[in-house]
């Protein structure tokens, strides 16, 4: 199985409806889509810099921004099947659908090193293919990909969040950081490859 992490800066995108097509269409029974914040995270950022709460909080707002982009992705496309828990995205794959995650269980009490800025929805999407035992992470980007640089280097560049370089680490599969005109690449790639549970 592969996630895919759509970023936040799609959300705005024309190239958005071509990626949220393509992974209905074939990453049915493969694919676990994973959505940035996109604008609901920066007004998150705003209220947080207005108001000075705490991280723990804006780190569940942006649980809940993360949530609403994908509300607005099913919207965009209902094929892609919302998804709660780990059950429930197999069930999904299982049926030969694309699963689309919404984070609610990210949420919580008390803080921890990962409920603050320098971890996005880079490093939660990171997270969910390590808990899934994924094959492939796929992380879409608007912004220009040097091929040359390393993850650590991205993150420090802000293309990928500040613990993303660190925490992918001993990683047992590939991560790809790919700018989002690169939908056909990626089709390449997803048919190339079979089915889940295959």
């Amino acid at each position: 199985m592969w996630i895919v992490k759509l970023g936040g800066s799609l959300h705005a995108n024309p190239l958005l409806q071509d990626w949220l097509d393509l992974l209905a269409e074939c990453g049915g029974g493969r694919v676990i889509l994973v959505c940035g914040a996109g604008a609901f995270g920066d007004a998150v950022r705003h209220a947080q810099a207005h108001w000075r709460i705490n991280d723990l909080s804006a780190h569940n707002m942006a649980v809940l921004a993360m949530a609403q982009m994908a509300y607005l992705t099913h919207g965009l496309n209902p094929a892609l099947q919302l998804t709660r828990s780990k059950a429930d995205i197999h069930r999904v794959l299982h049926k030969g659908q694309t699963a689309l995650w919404l984070p609610f269980e990210l949420q919580r009490k008390r803080p921890t090193d990962r409920t603050n800025w320098e971890v996005t929805s880079d490093s939660i999407a990171l997270d969910l293919a390590n808990t899934l035992n994924a094959e492939r992470l796929v992380l879409v980007k608007s912004c220009d990909i040097d091929p040359a640089l390393s993850l650590a280097e991205l993150g420090e560049r802000g293309i990928v969040d500040q613990r993303f370089g660190s925490l992918s680490e001993g990683a047992a599969f590939p991560m790809d950081v790919v700018h989002c005109n690169e939908v056909d690449r990626v089709r390449m790639l997803l048919l190339g490859g079979g089915r889940y549970g295959a």
